[in-house]
């Protein structure tokens, strides 16, 4: 029980610098929101980039403002979606969600809250448009995306002063539904 509330509670801080991410970065100046519903291909990657690097990586390793690609599933929190923005979080592929531990019934299996290790494998991304403002636009219509997608990330590392990481994103690629998708 209490190894439960550890991970509840890691998974709110976890939104919640996620949060703080988004606040601090986002510029004041954000991109109309287009008014069709279907995902808007400017955004969108054909093929899967080559050589994509899993979000754990990206944390490690990615210095500020550099040209990135990582790889992640839509998650790590009950929800992952920035209201009102095109942003939201992934986690790396190596964390298991809820509704492929046998046994488990979660209803948000992509929250990952059996995961102890999820505040070091999540990312939070941004998309921008080609002016370098966020797209005023709910991802998962810009983008055609939900819930524990696979999604391929081109676009800059963006690292605070204690160290988060998101990614300011241009170009995204999903991933056709596949329980195991390789680089």
């Amino acid at each position: 029980m209490e190894t439960n509330r550890n991970v509840c509670f890691s998974s709110f801080v976890v939104g919640a610098s996620l949060l703080t991410v988004l606040a601090i970065g986002v510029s004041a100046a954000v991109a109309a929101e287009p008014t069709d519903s279907a995902p808007d291909k400017a955004f969108l990657l054909k093929e899967k980039p080559a050589d994509a690097a899993d979000v754990i990586a990206v944390r490690k390793d990615a210095k500020d403002r550099a040209d990135v690609v990582v790889v992640g599933r839509i998650g790590g929190r009950t929800n992952p979606w920035i209201k009102g923005a095109a942003a939201f979080s992934i986690v790396d592929r190596s964390l298991t969600p809820c509704n492929e531990m046998p046994g488990d019934t979660c209803k948000t299996p992509w929250d990952y809250c059996c995961e102890t290790d999820l505040p070091k494998a999540t990312v939070l991304i941004m998309v921008h448009d080609a002016d370098g403002k966020l797209v005023k636009r709910d991802a998962r219509k810009l983008l055609g995306v939900k819930e524990l997608d696979t999604v391929f990330i081109q676009g800059k590392a963006k690292r605070d002063k204690a160290g988060n990481v998101s990614i300011v994103a241009s170009k995204i690629y999903v991933a056709p539904e596949k329980k195991d998708i390789t680089q």
